[in-house]
């Protein structure tokens, strides 16, 4: 096992799903299966209009061949394992590049740094996750198994896989893992309802909105930001309940079920679709929504 780099981009040709399938070419293959069971860092090159740099950590549980496109491989993501940074990191830091093992000799960058798919050092890794994860606390879900300690203070593509979470991986993290998603959540929406359109302070400086699962964790959701809308407490409690749901081009839509349509027609904002982030990748993958009109809305 070892830790890895995959580079991802937004706007990738292939068929990737970071939080549950990464596809690549048979060229790679030997450098992915070296991260099965282990950590990799996704990152997103520099090219890539407003890059996230190094933005997320997954755990690689298995590789399988593409059995849609010959040639290509899938890694599969571990369920659960996935947890995009709460701050993302740039790929040149104040004393050069963080992840030192892309330089060489002479301490110049080298072609590995172009590499698609490449191995990571421990030090390099947690360095990393120490930029990006913005608790000084383990984040990553613990399992006894676990033989090396990681010495931390963790256009869209459909969906395809559905993967069982285990538990136990998350019984530590949870509360942790919460923090950052709704700490990225609440700042692709600006800490705006995205029902309501309201962005209400308290006297703290906290917002009013949560950061809500649209797939909830219970049922396999992923701590993905395109797995999350901001909602304030009205519309957090309606969403999970049924009384309201999203069409894919984020229509609100309101259940007949509802004892008082237009007092909720009142509350939503004008235009009569929820607000969105303004990167693509952010707003809420239709996966997702479809998940939720068709075991939570009713209809």
């Amino acid at each position: 096992m070892g830790f890895g780099v995959f580079i991802h981009r937004s706007d990738s040709i292939y068929d990737d799903s970071p939080a549950e399938r990464y596809q690549f070419p048979s060229q790679y293959l030997r450098r992915v299966e070296a991260c099965i069971g282990d950590w990799i860092i996704y990152y997103e090159p520099s090219k890539v209009t407003e890059t996230r740099g190094y933005f997320a950590i997954a755990r690689v549980q298995q590789v399988i061949p593409d059995p849609g496109t010959a040639g290509m491989y899938l890694a599969l993501i571990e369920a659960g394992s996935y947890l995009d940074f709460a701050n993302t990191v740039s790929f040149n830091g104040p004393n050069g590049p963080v992840e030192r093992g892309v330089l060489n000799e002479h301490g110049r960058i080298s072609g590995r740094a172009q590499s698609a798919v490449r191995p990571i050092s421990p030090d390099d890794f947690n360095r990393i996750c120490e930029l990006g994860l913005a608790e000084n606390a383990p984040l990553l879900p613990r399992r006894d198994d676990d033989i090396r300690p990681l010495d931390l203070n963790e256009t869209q593509a459909p969906f395809q896989f559905e993967q069982e979470r285990d538990r136990v991986n998350l019984t530590v993290s949870r509360v942790l893992r919460d923090r950052v998603f709704r700490r990225i959540v609440l700042r692709a929406y600006d800490e705006r309802c995205a029902v309501t359109g309201l962005k209400l302070i308290n006297g703290m400086g906290r917002a009013e909105v949560a950061a809500a699962h649209i797939r909830p964790v219970e049922a396999n959701g992923p701590d993905v930001i395109s797995n999350g809308i901001a909602l304030s407490g009205t519309a957090h409690w309606m969403f999970d309940r049924g009384l309201i749901s999203l069409a894919d081009d984020l229509e609100i839509l309101i259940s007949r079920h509802t004892n008082d349509v237009d007092g909720v027609r009142s509350m939503i904002n004008k235009t009569g679709r929820a607000s969105a982030p303004q990167r693509l990748s952010d707003r809420p993958h239709p996966h997702f929504l479809k998940w939720h009109r068709e075991n939570c809305f009713k209809q």
